[in-house]
């Protein structure tokens, strides 16, 4: 039984060092898609600042227009990375609840198998105290009775046998 119940748990712990694996992974992605999230963010604002028609500056309007579009596709391109972020967060979320459940049943196979070993621990002891007893009970049984030793004080004590009588009954 404790054989399969290692097995048991050296499969926990693999499923949960995997778990582990699996979310760091995840929140690698998830700090890459925030880094460029941040640098698309401050790519947008620096373009934004430099705009040609900007404070009052004239500019042709295809370059207004160009900018102007090339300003949407960032803004499209951000909103992208946002979704992109919002799906690594989710992920990095359900791998963090994943590896839990993981630690948690390694850490009850791990108590089921020292619960086990306790009890084996105290079959054993309960088995080697009753060994212990059987075996002074023969060893008891096989010795032969001991005689009393004589009081000396006394002297012989079948020798002169002292009777009390009862005294008789009155009705």
């Amino acid at each position: 039984m404790s054989a399969t119940l290692r097995l048991l748990l050296e499969q926990a712990e693999r499923e949960r060092d995997l778990a582990t694996a699996r979310l760091l992974q995840a929140e690698e992605a998830l700090r890459t898609a925030r880094l460029q999230a941040d640098q698309l963010g401050a790519y947008r604002a620096d373009y934004r600042r430099r705009a040609p028609a900007l404070n009052g500056r004239g500019a042709h309007i295809e370059l207004v227009r160009c900018h102007h579009g090339f300003m949407q596709r960032l803004d499209q391109a951000l909103d992208q990375q946002h979704d992109t972020l919002r799906r690594h967060h989710e992920g990095a979320t359900a791998l963090r609840e994943a590896l839990l459940e993981c630690e948690m049943r390694v850490a009850a196979i791990g108590r089921l198998l020292q619960q086990r070993a306790a009890q084996a621990t105290r079959l054993a002891a309960r088995q080697d105290q009753r060994h212990t007893d059987e075996a002074a009970q023969r060893l008891a049984a096989a010795r032969p009775l001991a005689v009393a030793p004589v009081d000396a004080g006394r002297g012989d004590a079948d020798e002169h046998p002292t009777h009390t009588a009862a005294p008789p009954m009155r009705h």
